[in-house]
């Protein structure tokens, strides 16, 4: 099993559009299975997904 706490999760919503940004930015949102403005995906809290969220801080918003 891994360190973190079973069950942790974090809830995120594409806030902003995707027009205009980075390439890989846009593969970050995919990856983290947001596809339309508003869309919210659960996922679980990792250091991966943490990272993705990072990348594009300035297009989701982190319900926890």
């Amino acid at each position: 099993m891994s360190k973190h706490a079973e069950g942790k999760t974090v809830t995120v919503r594409l806030v902003k559009g995707m027009r205009g940004c980075q390439s890989r930015h846009r593969l970050s949102v995919r990856a983290l299975g947001l596809n339309k403005l508003n869309d919210v995906r659960t996922l679980p809290d990792n250091p991966s997904v943490r990272g993705l969220i990072n990348t594009v801080h300035y297009l989701v918003q982190v319900e926890e």
